[in-house]
């Protein structure tokens, strides 16, 4: 489901995903040759530090210059194609199941817009909204409809156009980051189940939760890697780049009664857990779309952090699985040529990159 869907003169693999994070700007580009998949290009540059801020785009120029270095240097072949799908942050969206009586088409979307102006806390005439019919696992009422509702600020929307259109490329698609990512990450049994998704990301940790596939819930909390890498070079006394070659080298540490650097990072690793739990009490509790997790895949770089996988998966009882975000790319024998450490930080990128593979001529 996207935002923005223009109509496509040429074929899928002029198409590639664009992930516009708060820190870094990443693309992928696949081809299919009707048998398998090949990655054709991909890259990731770095943003300065507050050209993004929490998904709102500060500084155009500078994103503009980065796209422009990404684009240049990505491969191993050059993108020639100007036609982009692009993410839209999790922090400005807001997505909903409503449920409504059946009806036909034209009566669906009248219904919606009744339905979004009392579950968005935004005027409905300052957010753009799309909606899809969906799975009726998700009530047992009779004689009604399901339908996922996404609603992404205008603002948001119009300067994320703008930024890549300065940049000289046209967007053919918009997607929220957790659509993109369940795209990416959800294999063929996880359609028959209901999966967390967390996402450490840059600056932020985002929940996602779908059943049978489908997206029902999306939150997020200002926690991160960084929030690590902060309170090791806080309480070392030493400087950000120096506490991050800590964290990558030993990651939280290796005894939890004895060590030191665990005993630094054993707070946010807490509050990891705890909105994790969170999360997971509001979905089941109050949305009772499902009577129970059964499956939490973590992805992002944060992701990467040696011990964080069995310390949350032994603090909350339950099993975590580093996500795979190759799972629906068809690549054959082959093994992807981007590094398995780094894959985890593509999983966005990567769905998006995947929705232009269903675009048709």
């Amino acid at each position: 489901m996207s935002f923005l869907n223009k109509k496509i003169c040429s074929n899928s693999s002029s198409i590639f995903g664009l992930d516009l994070s708060d820190l870094s700007v990443k693309l992928i580009k696949f081809e299919n040759n009707g048998v398998e998949e090949k990655i054709v290009s991909y890259g990731c540059v770095s943003l300065p530090v507050g050209a993004v801020s929490d998904g709102e785009i500060k500084k155009k120029e500078q994103i503009v210059v980065a796209i422009k270095k990404l684009i240049e240097t990505s491969g191993p072949k050059k993108i020639k194609t100007k036609k982009v799908i692009c993410s839209l942050p999790e922090t400005k969206a807001f997505l909903r199941i409503i449920s409504i009586p059946k009806m036909n088409d034209n009566e669906i979307g009248e219904a919606v817009k009744w339905e979004m102006e009392a579950n968005i806390p935004l005027p409905l005439e300052q957010v753009y909204y799309d909606w899809q019919i969906v799975t009726e696992a998700l009530t047992t009422e009779k004689n009604k409809i399901n339908l996922l509702v996404v609603a992404v600020s205008k603002t948001t929307v119009d300067e994320t156009i703008e930024v890549i259109e300065m940049a000289g490329l046209e967007v053919v698609g918009l997607e929220i980051e957790s659509i993109a990512q369940s795209r990416s990450l959800l294999c063929c049994d996880d359609y028959k189940k209901t999966v967390l998704i967390v996402d450490i990301g840059d600056r932020r940790t985002s929940f996602s939760i779908s059943k049978e596939g489908v997206p029902c819930f999306t939150s997020s909390v200002p926690l991160s890697g960084q929030s690590l890498s902060d309170v090791i070079a806080k309480g070392m006394g030493i400087s950000f780049e120096e506490a991050e070659k800590i964290k990558l080298t030993h990651g939280i540490g290796c005894d939890p009664k004895n060590d030191s650097l665990f005993k630094l990072v054993e707070p946010v690793l807490e509050s990891f857990s705890q909105e994790i739990e969170r999360s997971i009490n509001f979905y089941l509790s109050g949305l009772g779309y499902s009577k129970n997790i059964d499956k939490i895949i973590i992805c992002g770089g944060g992701a990467n952090t040696k011990g964080i996988v069995p310390y949350l998966s032994k603090k909350l009882g339950r099993e975590i699985q580093p996500g795979n975000p190759w799972s629906n790319v068809n690549l054959g024998k082959k093994l992807p040529i981007i590094e398995k450490s780094q894959s985890l930080q593509y999983s966005t990128a990567i769905g998006l990159a995947l929705k232009a593979l269903q675009y048709e001529d």
